[in-house]
């Protein structure tokens, strides 16, 4: 049913006949509805398809948008529910993305009860499309994914007889379903958090042993940080692809992300100036930090470039040159910013990061085609590697201090709603 209807040539009238889970025509008319259909058909590119990218410079010009939200807004708005904006939409996606944007306009001039209705119903727009049938599966995601794995998980004393995973292969999605090696792989990314004498492992598990790791899974992966929304666990016992890569993309980048705080690496204290910049830079989400990180050494590196996201900013290597020449000046070379193709850059780039130490995760295509993730993940390996910031005692004293306040704040916060820290 769902493959004859994207067919149909008037699918936004198919639309209004057959409503998905959360009834958005409710919240549209006809012809408004029409209207965003033949805008959304508009976003398409060359391959046919409209990702999240393709969606800020539209929706600004849109009535109840336009005058009230400006272009960076409505990305930053988008990015609340995925970063990846590579990411290919449907047109309910699109839908969820129009109808929480109108409802943030409308609250931003003095709000509405529908608008209101809308956000209590619609927070994140792409979460309910998350396990709808044909979603992408990036090959490039799945192989990084299985490589850290491979790296991390190698020596294991019950997977090592599974790995290492081929990444042609749906080995990934198989050992995925008995729940071990999720439970696993959160113990890297945060290491204590689930005992490891509860997690079940056995050659073979029943349907009750196999639920009992999945909802220890799942109930820890929340803990550490990670959205489960809309993830049961027999999304998991079945290995649904997009499910499954969804939850170790999550897992893997909290592991990545891990020292992109004051707390863990009281060195980042030396990108901000004063003690209010060290209370903002407390508050930033860690990749906002590290993305801080990065233009802090393009800076000091006399590059005027400003890199503002993972994906479209590092397509042409140039970023990347300038920081790994600021790093790691004994590997310096002008040939990789003399290179006229943007490929062959990419591909000094990952050499020159490999002498750091930096597996080679990401490849030459995953940087020109601008892939979030995957640039994300090679970013944190550079900053995790060398990090080329100075150990100024005084200032880490300092960041230490702030930091030790603001948990002392939170405790009090939850001791005075009678939560625990």
């Amino acid at each position: 049913m769902i493959q004859k209807i994207m067919k149909h040539d008037n699918y936004a009238d198919l639309f209004i006949k057959f409503s998905p889970k959360v009834t958005l025509e409710k919240y549209v008319k006809d012809v408004d509805l029409r209207r965003l259909y033949k805008l959304f058909m508009s976003a398409r590119n060359q391959s046919g398809k409209v990702i999240l990218g393709a969606l800020p410079p539209i929706m600004v010009q849109l009535k109840s948008i336009i005058d009230v939200l400006k272009q960076d807004e409505v990305k930053d708005i988008l990015s609340e529910s995925s970063t990846d904006f590579d990411q290919e939409i449907d047109f309910e996606s699109f839908l969820r993305a129009y109808l929480n944007l109108q409802a943030r306009a409308k609250a931003k001039v003095g709000g509405s009860k529908r608008a209101s209705a809308f956000l209590k119903n619609s927070s994140s727009f792409l979460k309910s499309s998350t396990t709808t049938p044909g979603h992408t599966i990036s090959e490039s995601e799945k192989s990084y994914y299985v490589a850290h794995i491979n790296s991390f998980l190698g020596e294991d004393s019950f997977l090592n007889e599974y790995l290492p995973i081929d990444p042609s292969s749906n080995s990934l999605f198989d050992l995925a379903r008995d729940g071990v090696l999720l439970c696993k792989l959160i113990n890297v990314a945060v290491p204590g958090t689930i005992d490891e004498g509860a997690i079940i492992t056995k050659p073979v598990l029943n349907p009750w042993e196999r639920n009992e790791n999945h909802i220890m899974c799942l109930n820890s992966a929340k803990a550490i940080g990670c959205t489960v929304v809309n993830i049961g666990t027999q999304d998991l016992i079945e290995a649904r692809p997009h499910v499954v890569l969804g939850l170790i993309s999550q897992i893997i980048k909290i592991q990545m992300l891990a020292d992109l705080n004051l707390k863990n690496t009281p060195q980042l204290v030396e990108l901000v100036e004063d003690s209010k910049d060290v209370e903002e830079l407390i508050g930033l989400a860690p990749e906002k930090v590290l993305l801080k990180w990065m233009n802090f050494h393009l800076k000091k590196a006399g590059c005027k470039r400003v890199v503002t996201n993972f994906s479209s900013d590092l397509k042409d290597g140039e970023a990347y040159a300038h920081l790994l020449n600021a790093l790691a000046p004994e590997f310096s070379t002008r040939s990789t910013l003399d290179a006229k193709d943007p490929t062959e850059r990419a591909k000094l780039v990952i050499e020159q990061a490999e002498k750091l130490d930096c597996k080679r995760y990401v490849t030459p295509i995953d940087i020109v085609e601008g892939s979030t993730n995957l640039n994300l993940a090679f970013v944190a390996q550079i900053f995790q590697k060398r990090n080329g910031l100075s150990v100024d005692n005084e200032k880490i004293s300092f960041a230490e201090l702030m930091t030790d306040d603001a948990e002392t704040s939170r405790e009090e916060r939850c001791s005075a709603s009678g939560l625990t820290a």
